[in-house]
């Protein structure tokens, strides 16, 4: 995989306006990306950011459930270089409660239909540049189920494996795909894990660094890459380790 320079390109971000979408709003800019489009439902929140990036932020409404407005976005984006699939949702829910249907239904919509949705009103745009990238944030819990939040890992689940076979798909048009599997960041998604999170913007930062030499797959912090290293050597291991979490 060829190495990919950031300069004078355009990108859109998925749920921009918090969290780990905020962060790659911040690194992209600072890595020489000159126009990012902010996706968000509510507008007003990206506010701070317009502030701060006047030139470089074009905000845009975008609910990621509803094929409406996904659908507006081939009409608005006519070419495109990087695409953030980041927007998420999580619920503390097991895979055997009496929520775990609707939970998981709602889930999927949002992590796996939304990007997968976004993706392919977007790919016209993005197979008009000479060099572009889809970034899907997935997560560790993609690699091995986490009891605590079993839907979500198994939307995560999903969208690590639709970014395979996107990978496969995009090849011939210099698209480069790449997942991200983080632990828990410091956001608001993982108030609940009492442990030490890296900032939002780490996650950016590692994900440009591994598209700039050409990595496909990116565990941003220490505790993915454990966990990662881990699943490659004992999966069951992992899946009884990950079990004693709740």
């Amino acid at each position: 995989m060829s190495e990919f320079s950031f300069k004078g390109k355009t990108a859109l971000v998925t749920g921009a306006n918090r969290g780990i979408g905020e962060g790659f709003v911040h690194t992209l800019i600072k890595q020489g990306v000159e126009t990012i489009y902010c996706a968000v439902r509510e507008l007003n929140s990206l506010s701070p950011l317009i502030a701060k990036y006047p030139e470089q932020i074009k905000p845009i409404q975008l609910d990621v459930t509803k094929p409406d407005t996904i659908k507006q976005l081939s009409e608005k984006i006519k070419h495109l270089d990087i695409l953030v699939n980041n927007a998420g949702i999580a619920n503390a829910c097991n895979s055997s409660s009496e929520e775990t249907i609707d939970i998981a239904r709602a889930e999927m919509e949002v992590n796996f239909f939304g990007p997968v949705q976004v993706t392919y009103a977007l790919l016209p745009a993005l197979k008009r540049s000479k060099e572009a990238a889809i970034v899907n944030i997935c997560s560790i819990a993609a690699i091995s189920n986490f009891p605590a939040i079993g839907p979500y890992s198994a939307t995560k689940a999903a969208i690590h494996s639709f970014t395979q076979g996107l990978r496969y798909d995009l090849s011939i048009d210099n698209i480069k795909v790449v997942g991200v599997y983080p632990g828990p960041i410091n956001t608001r998604m993982a108030e609940g894990w009492e442990m030490e999170k890296p900032q939002p913007e780490q996650v950016a930062i590692k994900t440009c660094e591994a598209l700039e030499a050409g990595n496909i797959d990116v565990m941003p912090d220490d505790f993915s890459t454990q966990l990662y290293e881990t699943f490659l050597s004992h999966p069951h291991e992992l899946e009884n380790a990950l079990a004693q979490m709740q």
